[in-house]
C-alpha cells in the first residue's frame, strides 16, 4: 500500500476539508496521500482500503468498493455506525488524549459556573439587583459523572484535584482511585439522587437514548444542577423543561441537542435556567488528531493490523 491515495469523505465546509487535507498530508506523506473524494482517480477508487472520514455519505462511500476500515475524524460515531450498512466496513473512532484534556477542562469550567452561581448573578445584573449569597466549598458540592469512559474518567480526575466530591456511574463496572462509582440501574437512581451538578459524558446508545428522562430525573434533588456534554438525544426535552419549569432541576449547561443547530423557535434558547452552548466543548484538535490518524495508518501498513474498532451493536 506504500505510496497509496487514500480518500478524505467528509460532509464539510470546503474550508474545513482543506484545512484538515494539509494537516493529514503534513503528517503522513510521503508514504500516503489524502485527497478529496472527488480528486481521485476511479482506480484509485477502486483500490482504496482505507477511507478518512468525518459525517461522511454513506453513499459516497459505497463507491469505495474494497473499503476494509474507515478512520473517523470524531470521537462520537453515533451517525458514522447509524447509517452504515451492517457488512460495511470496520469503523475506528478518534481516541485522543488532547479531547480527554479539552473536556475535562470544558466539564470543570461549567462545574464552576454552577458551583459560583453565576446564571444567577446573571439574572441579578439583568435586575439591577446588587445581592450577595452564601458560597458553599467544592468540597460541600457532589458532583456525578454520568459515563466513565475517557472523557468521564478524566472529567472525574480534574473535578477531585480542584477539591470536589465526586461520584461517577456507569452501564458496567469501573474503578476509579479515590472516585466512588456506580453501575446499573438502581446505580443511576443512586447517583442521581446524590448529586448537585450531575455531568452527562456517556456515548449515544440504543441504551442511553432517552436515559434522561421524567423518571431519572426524578431522583435528583430539588435545584440540581444538570450539564449534558455527551449527545442531544441523551435527554428526553420535555421531560427537562418540567423539571426547570418546576424547579426540580436549577440549571441546565446544555452543549448538546437533538437538532444542531438548535432551531430558533426552541424553548432552550429563552428558558431563563438554560444556558446554550453551540456544541463547544471539546471540538477535535486538527494537529493532535492528525498525528493520531497517521500512526493508525502507518501500523496498518507495517502489519495488517487494524486499530481497535467500534462495537457497531453498542455503538462505540
Amino acid at each position: 500500500m506504500t505510496g497509496q491515495v487514500l480518500p478524505l469523505v467528509a460532509r464539510l465546509s470546503a474550508d474545513e476539508e482543506r484545512e484538515w487535507l494539509d494537516s493529514l498530508n503534513a503528517e503522513l506523506a510521503p508514504e500516503v496521500e489524502v485527497r478529496a473524494l472527488a480528486d481521485m482517480s476511479d482506480d484509485e477508487r477502486r483500490t482504496a482500503r482505507v477511507a478518512i472520514v468525518a459525517n461522511p455519505d454513506p453513499a459516497k462511500l459505497a463507491a469505495l468498493p474494497a473499503l476494509e476500515w474507515i478512520q473517523s475524524l470524531w470521537a462520537g460515531v453515533e451517525r458514522l455506525v447509524a447509517e452504515m450498512p451492517a457488512d460495511g466496513p470496520k469503523v475506528v473512532r478518534l481516541v485522543d488524549p488532547q479531547m480527554a484534556e479539552t473536556m475535562s477542562e470544558a466539564v470543570l469550567a461549567w462545574t464552576l459556573y454552577l458551583h459560583r452561581e453565576m446564571p444567577r448573578y446573571a439574572r441579578q445584573q439583568a435586575r439591577r439587583i446588587w445581592q450577595e449569597h452564601s458560597l458553599k466549598t467544592p468540597d460541600q458540592q457532589t458532583v456525578a459523572l454520568i459515563g466513565l469512559g475517557n472523557l468521564g474518567k478524566s472529567a472525574a480526575l480534574r473535578l477531585k484535584a480542584n477539591g470536589f466530591n465526586v461520584i461517577g456511574w456507569s452501564r458496567s463496572s469501573k474503578t476509579i482511585d479515590g472516585i466512588e462509582t456506580f453501575s446499573g440501574t438502581d446505580g443511576l437512581a443512586t447517583t442521581l439522587s446524590r448529586a448537585d451538578i450531575a455531568v452527562l459524558l456517556m456515548p449515544l446508545t440504543p441504551d442511553t437514548r432517552g436515559l434522561i428522562n421524567a423518571g431519572t430525573l426524578g431522583h435528583m434533588r430539588p435545584g440540581a444542577r444538570l450539564i449534558n456534554f455527551a449527545r442531544g438525544p441523551i435527554i428526553d426535552d420535555t421531560a427537562l423543561l418540567e423539571a426547570l419549569d418546576s424547579g426540580r432541576i436549577g440549571h441546565a449547561v446544555l452543549d448538546v441537542f437533538a437538532v444542531e443547530p438548535l432551531p430558533d423557535d426552541h424553548p432552550y434558547w429563552g428558558h431563563p435556567s438554560v444556558t446554550v452552548l453551540p456544541h463547544i466543548s471539546a471540538p477535535t484538535t486538527q494537529s493532535t488528531a492528525s498525528r493520531i490518524v497517521r500512526d493508525n495508518i502507518r501500523a496498518y501498513l507495517k502489519t495488517g493490523t487494524l486499530p481497535p474498532t467500534v462495537d457497531l451493536v453498542r455503538g462505540y
